[in-house]
C-alpha cells in the first residue's frame, strides 16, 4: 500500500540494522537530553523543528547534507493512499465489575450501565473510545502519562447509583416473619419428658 516493505532482523543484531541504529543513537543524545514533551503532537513538533536544523549538517555516510537530498528522495517516493491508513490500536474485551479498561498503563473509566458486556475500544494518539453495541460508552482525551486513573464524573455518579440500588435491593424486609418452633415439640422428638434434674 506504502510501497515499502518490512524486512525483520535478528533479536539483539545491531549490525544487521546499524544505520538505523546510529540514528536512534544520534537522536537519543543530540534531540532528546533537556527536551520534555506533552504528548506525541508536541514530540513530532519539537522534531520537525530539530531536524530542520540538523538536516543542514554535512554528513559523513552519505557526503552531503541531508537537506541537499530530499527533493531527489521524494521523486523517488510513490504517493500516498487517498485514505490515510488508521492509526492507533483496537481490542475487544468484556467490561470488568470496577468499569474500567487499561490502555498503556492507564485505566479509563467506562459508563457502568455496560459492566458485564462486550465493549470495543478503540485508543488513537487524540482519544481514547469506548462502544458497546454500536453506542458510545465512554470518550476521554488519550492520557501520554503513566499509571493514571481517568475518570468521567457522569460515569463515577452511575457507578455510585447502581452500587447503592443493588445494596437497597439485597436488604432483607424488616417485616419478614420466621417460624419459632416450641420447645416442647424438641423434647417430644428427643423423647425427654421436660423434667430438668
Amino acid at each position: 500500500m506504502l510501497g515499502i516493505a518490512i524486512r525483520q532482523c535478528r533479536p539483539t543484531d545491531p549490525e544487521a540494522k546499524g544505520l538505523v541504529e546510529r540514528a536512534n543513537g544520534y537522536l537519543e543524545t543530540s534531540f532528546m537530553p533537556g527536551r520534555a514533551f506533552t504528548g506525541p503532537c508536541d514530540f513530532n513538533v519539537q522534531l520537525t523543528q530539530w531536524l530542520a536544523r540538523a538536516n543542514t549538517r554535512h554528513h559523513r555516510r552519505i557526503g552531503c547534507r541531508p537537506a541537499d537530498r530530499i527533493e531527489v528522495d521524494r521523486a523517488a517516493m510513490v504517493g500516498l493512499p487517498p485514505v490515510a491508513p488508521a492509526v492507533g490500536w483496537r481490542t475487544s474485551t468484556r467490561l470488568a465489575r470496577d468499569h474500567y479498561v487499561r490502555i498503556a498503563s492507564n485505566d479509563y473509566s467506562v459508563h457502568p450501565s455496560v459492566i458485564g458486556r462486550l465493549v470495543e475500544v478503540v485508543a488513537d494518539p487524540e482519544q481514547v473510545t469506548v462502544t458497546c453495541g454500536g453506542q458510545l460508552v465512554a470518550r476521554h482525551e488519550r492520557c501520554w502519562a503513566a499509571h493514571q486513573s481517568i475518570t468521567d464524573p457522569a460515569h463515577a455518579q452511575a457507578a455510585a447509583a447502581l452500587r447503592r440500588s443493588r445494596i437497597q435491593a439485597v436488604t432483607a424486609p424488616a417485616d419478614t416473619q420466621v417460624e419459632q418452633r416450641r420447645l416442647s415439640d424438641y423434647d417430644a422428638l428427643l423423647g425427654v419428658d421436660g423434667v430438668v434434674a
